[in-house]
């Protein structure tokens, strides 16, 4: 069975170099704090933009799951819910594709 990949992408808010790159830091600390926390989530990782073009996100999440009910299981968990409660005033804009994948981009998190 292929693996279910999950990608989200985010604008964050900052009204200078400062406060974008602080609202970075504390996105990307919470979600990589998910490792190895989440059944089924085989890999994390959170990608800062360096191309600085002005259609680009400045965030993105590249996560890989066991399954598609893994993936739901990821959704509903009381760790990804916190982290989005904390993290839910940082973001102006989201995308999300979720797709099955031919196999593992990396092994497993742990």
């Amino acid at each position: 069975m292929p693996i279910v990949k999950h990608i989200v992408m985010w604008n964050l808010r900052g009204d200078n170099e400062g406060e974008k790159r602080d609202a970075i830091a504390r996105l990307k600390g919470a979600f990589e704090g998910l490792r190895g926390r989440i059944p089924g989530l085989r890999h994390i990782e959170i990608g800062v933009d360096s191309s600085r073009v002005d259609y680009a996100c400045d965030v993105v999440l590249y996560s890989e799951f066991d399954s598609r009910s893994a993936l739901e299981g990821y959704a509903s968990h009381p760790e990804h819910q916190r982290v989005k409660r904390e993290l839910g005033d940082l973001r102006i804009a989201r995308y999300q594709v979720d797709y099955d994948g031919a196999g593992p981009h990396a092994e497993p998190d742990h």
